[in-house]
């Protein structure tokens, strides 16, 4: 599978999950629920963002594709940056951090690989 299309399935899984059942979310991303009852409202904000963004990838072409594996692209430095920034400022712990922009982190990178090669 290319990387594109990974990537947004993967947006479209991790989306729906967040959006249908957000404590199950917050465990995936080990993040503490029960002592922010507003992290349902944000996962759902994130999930909607995700699937979105994973749709809308799935189906357009050429140029367009381009243009939003790029903007999914910042869109996941962005995340890289606030799980960083979270770690770094006691938010979440560092195991959690890293957990959080690691993989945002390679999101970015799979981003890249995907407009090089061109799928």
């Amino acid at each position: 599978m290319n990387p594109v299309t990974g990537l947004a399935l993967g947006r479209i899984v991790i989306g729906a999950t967040a959006l249908a059942s957000p404590d199950v979310a917050a465990k995936l991303f080990r993040l503490d629920a029960a002592r922010n009852p507003q992290l349902p409202y944000m996962s759902r904000l994130f999930g909607s963002r995700e699937i979105a963004l994973g749709a809308v990838t799935l189906v357009s072409k050429g140029a367009a594709r381009r243009k939003l594996v790029a903007l999914g692209m910042a869109v996941d430095g962005a995340d890289a940056f606030a799980g960083y920034d979270a770690m770094r400022s006691g938010s979440v712990n560092q195991s959690v951090g890293v957990g959080l922009t690691v993989p945002a982190v390679g999101a970015v990178l799979a981003g890249a690989i995907g407009l090089v090669t061109g799928r």
